[in-house]
């Protein structure tokens, strides 16, 4: 450990996030892991990390955060208002936190989950290869006010600052989903109805799962009374009333529920962001559709590092221009708050 961060403020939904732990159903343990997992590999490809970093997730608002040495850190995920002691910065860029500068994050403009993850990764304790929370699982806990935490070495501490164009996702829209076991239990004409009706975002949502509001409800064509199973992130399960609700990261193992089908990794983020009131619909694709649109985590890295870009500086935006130690009558063009990353951020 070489440095710290301190938590001055916190807000209600503020933990510890990466990856999680995937693959540990049948030992009763969901996933977790970043709600929105594009937000993290979108950061370590702003920081320029070979490998996903773990990050502060906020859920609609931030907290207020100070270092013990000069860090670097990315923002991404749903945008919400930042500002350095004062001065406000852009979101889905890298900037760098000085000690004795405060960062702090307000409210979500669009979307639901932000994202902070400094480039001097969090030193916390490993447990089953994550340092995630899982509070539903009684691992970790949310992040408070007076909370310290570890910080390692930044193996790029002199990178410049990067910026990219996040993916829409954060307003609803669309969601592909593929049948599952379960799908033959619904008729067609249910099925179908799914499919054309346009739902809308509930208030009941948390990383364990979003409610969905519209339509009359999705009674499958079978006794009450289904065996419990194995469900996992995505699942699409209607209640015993009929009322769809999309699994998230932090969603139990075992449930009785039927599942009309399963929303596709690539689009679990749409699900994620979606704010209260967002319209949502879903379509069916095959598995082969699938496939085609979900790549692997390292394919997933290597794509947005090469939409990552070099923030330029204008030296007409630069303030204090004169005061740069000059060589050869040049300086570097790359740093700041500059015009180019204002036009990569949102």
């Amino acid at each position: 450990m070489t440095g710290t961060l301190l938590i001055l403020n916190a807000g209600p939904a503020v933990t510890i996030q990466d990856l999680g732990r995937p693959n540990r159903v049948a030992q009763g343990l969901s996933e977790g892991g970043a709600a929105d997992r594009l937000a993290v590999f979108e950061a370590a490809a702003i920081l320029g990390s070979a490998t996903v970093l773990p990050a502060i997730e906020m859920a609609t608002t931030g907290g207020t955060f100070q270092v013990s040495h000069p860090t670097r850190f990315a923002l991404t995920g749903a945008t919400m208002k930042a500002a350095i002691d004062g001065v406000q910065i852009a979101w889905n860029r890298s900037h760098i936190l000085m000690p004795e500068q405060t960062l702090t994050i307000g409210a979500v403009q669009s979307g639901t989950y932000g994202y902070l993850t400094p480039a001097r990764p969090i030193a916390t304790p490993y447990w089953q290869d994550s340092q995630s929370a899982h509070l539903l699982a009684g691992i970790g806990a949310q992040l408070s006010a007076g909370d310290t935490l570890g910080l390692g070495d930044d193996p790029t501490p002199d990178r410049v600052d990067h910026a990219m164009l996040p993916s829409d996702r954060f307003k609803g829209g669309t969601v592909r989903y593929v049948a599952g076991p379960q799908s033959d239990l619904f008729s067609q004409d249910t099925q179908t109805r799914f499919q054309t009706t346009h739902f809308t975002r509930s208030a009941q949502a948390n990383r364990q799962g979003v409610k969905l509001d519209g339509g009359a409800p999705f009674v499958p064509d079978t006794p009450k009374g289904l065996a419990s199973d194995f469900i996992h992130l995505g699942d699409i399960q209607m209640t015993g009333e009929g009322l769809p609700y999309v699994l998230l990261t932090e969603c139990q193992t075992i449930g009785g529920y039927p599942r009309i089908g399963t929303v596709i990794p690539a689009d679990i983020p749409k699900i994620a962001q979606a704010p209260i009131g967002a319209a949502l619909r879903f379509e069916c694709i095959t598995l082969a559709q699938a496939d085609a649109v979900c790549p692997p985590d390292t394919a997933i890295l290597s794509s947005l590092r090469n939409q990552a870009r070099p923030c330029i500086r204008n030296p007409k935006d630069i303030p204090n221009l004169l005061s740069y130690q000059l060589i050869s009558g040049m300086i570097t063009g790359l740093d700041g708050n500059d015009t180019e990353c204002k036009k990569q951020s949102i």
